[in-house]
């Protein structure tokens, strides 16, 4: 009998009780497969499962990984940071992944429909700063979200922006991509009346310090409610918007 079938035994013959089984349950094991421990129950604990890391491992861990992950009935696995030529290999190693380029990200499975009317705007300042507001625009979508994406709506021609007034203002959590001095995201804290989560980028010239910058720009900003992830960052931006979101569609479940 498996940990988990024994914990279950376990409820059922009231030897523990619900809350004692629940953290339990929290508390299950990974899967150790050598050169990695794959989380199995971490949306059980977080609500979201494991998302795997691509840069720095080869195409035939990714595919191990994704194989235990599938195994264990995971629905959308996300691989960040996933080169055109891992999924070449991953491919090649009978590995069924879906690849969006733009993002440099791929995704086995299906992504999941969206979950209430809620959505997140991902918006980014230029054309450039589209390839880190992709990889934020996928994870979330990936994790169950609805995205709304405004691209190239930099402040060097507000009115783009403000074209776009009445997506910023029914937004749940605005995701704000910009390299350069990243006053993107000052503008957006600005209109809207909901969280706003800077990302830095690392397009720029010399001046920008490879988007160091933008970042200092942001953590500055004087608008209240933003936050900063890390530069080019958009997965953690998108994780955490979708966490947001989560948030208030389980409140429009409760009302409805």
């Amino acid at each position: 009998m498996n940990e988990i079938k024994q914990i279950l035994h376990d409820f059922k013959n009231d030897t523990i009780t619900i809350d004692e089984a629940y953290l339990k349950l929290k508390e299950a094991p990974f899967e150790d497969i050598g050169f990695a421990k794959v989380d199995l129950h971490r949306k059980l604990r977080q609500g979201v499962s494991e998302v795997i890391y691509g840069a720095g491992k080869t195409p035939e861990q990714i595919a191990a990984i994704i194989n235990v992950m599938r195994s264990h009935h995971q629905k959308a696995i996300l691989i960040t940071r996933l080169s055109p030529e891992a999924y070449a290999e991953l491919g090649r190693l009978g590995c069924e992944v879906n690849y969006y380029p733009e993002a440099q990200a791929g995704v086995a499975g299906s992504i999941p429909e969206p979950e209430g009317q809620s959505f997140i705007v991902v918006a980014s300042g230029g054309t450039s700063d589209i390839p880190v507001a992709e990889e934020a625009a996928l994870t979330a979508e990936v994790l169950g979200n609805r995205v709304k994406r405004l691209y190239d709506v930099g402040v060097a021609g507000l009115h783009r922006v403000l074209a776009h007034i009445d997506e910023i203002m029914s937004a749940s959590v605005i995701i704000a991509v910009a390299g350069m001095e990243g006053a993107l995201a000052s503008v957006l804290g600005g209109l809207a009346d909901c969280p706003v989560i800077a990302v830095p980028t690392s397009v720029g010239y010399g001046a920008s310090f490879g988007g160091v910058s933008a970042l200092l720009a942001m953590l500055n900003s004087c608008a209240s409610g933003v936050s900063v992830v890390n530069i080019d960052n958009g997965f953690g931006a998108g994780y955490l918007a979708g966490m947001i979101n989560r948030i208030r569609t389980e409140g429009e479940s409760k009302t409805q």
